[in-house]
């Protein structure tokens, strides 16, 4: 089975292009979804994310707000989280992925907002980077509820450059020209990497290892 790794800054459009992948036969794994589930009530995050950062927890579910306010612009602390969170997701994606294979699955995308950032890179057998201009991102991401400036621009500062992750990449999709194009752009990318004559160029997923989130 063949693992890509998809990535790309905030505004970019992975969670389109993640289903569009799905839309051409891929299995698909979100990692926000995944740490979102963590955090929904009964998820495994809850308790030890709660003795973490006290009063995040809120009809034993993590407020994410108020976990944005414990967090703050501390990196010890985004560490802290990390190293609660980042197992946990890592435990499901594996086991996600270990499911798709015994099914004898071809294809698989993660999507993971930070896969340059946490060395997920080193572990697929290629990396999509989804993106559009600066200034589409922008009206994108602006456009959201709550959405300021200032967070975005806080946002980005945490986030490898969109240039660098195009200079990094194996694939790249342009969002910016509408779904049709990006479509084809997917379409090509799939028919590449499930041409047995394919080699990827990265290691490949161990089977003890995964990607970060």
């Amino acid at each position: 089975m063949i693992v890509l790794g998809l990535t790309g800054s905030i505004g970019m459009g992975k969670s389109t292009t993640t289903r569009l992948f799905a839309g051409e036969g891929a299995v698909t794994w979100n990692a926000d979804e995944a740490v979102h589930a963590l955090y929904a009530r009964g998820g495994a995050a809850v308790g030890p994310v709660g003795e973490a950062f006290p009063g995040v927890v809120v009809d034993g579910a993590v407020d994410r707000d108020r976990l944005a306010g414990a967090l703050g612009d501390d990196p010890d602390a985004f560490r802290r989280l990390e190293t609660i969170v980042h197992p946990l997701v890592a435990q499901g994606r594996l086991a996600e992925l270990e499911a798709a294979r015994d099914r004898g699955e071809t294809l698989a995308v993660l999507d993971i907002p930070l896969l340059f950032e946490t060395g997920g890179d080193r572990a697929v057998d290629a990396v999509v980077v989804v993106t559009a201009p600066p200034e589409v991102q922008a009206e994108r991401v602006l456009s959201r509820p709550g959405m300021t400036r200032e967070r975005l621009d806080a946002i980005l500062s945490r986030q490898t450059p969109d240039a660098e992750k195009r200079a990094r990449a194996d694939f790249v999709v342009d969002t910016s020209r509408g779904i049709d194009a990006a479509r084809a752009q997917v379409r090509e990318i799939v028919g590449t990497v499930l041409d047995p004559a394919w080699t990827p160029r990265r290691a490949g997923l161990p089977s003890d290892s995964e990607p970060g989130q």
